[in-house]
């Protein structure tokens, strides 16, 4: 076991907090990173990349503001160590458009005006993504009424139980459950 780097200051002893070298592969891209051990990921994301997308909303898993996508599933940035994520694929708001062009979600976001003040839309997008991925994996919800059952409609029951952890203040539930439902319709169509 590594012993924690002291820094002696007069005759006083302080332990400084240990840092190591990790690897982060994020939106398609390897990021090596010198940092604390207790360094979340959003912070990481944040204030070691400048990726600005993912904000910092209640920094407690309450309000969904943080959430990106580690393989696929989504994760709360703010409860996550960035060392928990050496290995993974981390995906953020800023990796989902393809060669300029904007993700079916993101485009659904835009065209029925999924967002007031645009704060909660990074968070909002890359959990509907992720939800709607556990949806067609047949995943349930406390709303789904047969879990037995294959799911075959997302309906605004359960996009809103789905999505329940992803807060707006600015109440633009009604345009983000209608991108939901366009860009989850678009999928099933291709």
């Amino acid at each position: 076991m590594a012993e924690p780097d002291v820094a002696v200051v007069g005759e006083d002893t302080v332990s400084q907090p240990s840092t190591r070298q990790i690897s982060l592969r994020i939106n398609n891209v390897a990021h090596s990173l010198r940092i604390e051990n207790r360094v979340s990921l959003l912070d990481a994301l944040r204030e070691y990349l400048g990726l600005t997308g993912a904000k910092k909303g209640c920094n407690q898993g309450a309000c969904g503001a943080c959430t990106v996508l580690v393989d696929g599933e989504r994760t709360l940035a703010c409860l996550t160590l960035a060392v928990q994520c050496e290995g993974s694929e981390i995906t953020t708001i800023e990796g989902l458009a393809e060669d300029g062009t904007l993700h079916p979600m993101q485009a659904a976001f835009v065209e029925h005006d999924g967002f007031q003040c645009g704060y909660c839309t990074p968070g909002q997008i890359c959990s509907a993504v992720g939800m709607i991925r556990e949806f067609q994996r047949g995943l349930p919800s406390a709303v789904t009424a047969d879990v037995s059952a294959s799911l075959v409609e997302l309906s605004d029951e359960e996009i809103k139980e789905r999505m329940s952890g992803n807060l707006c203040r600015g109440g633009a539930y009604v345009g983000i459950c209608e991108a939901i439902r366009e860009a989850f319709q678009a999928e099933v169509a291709r």
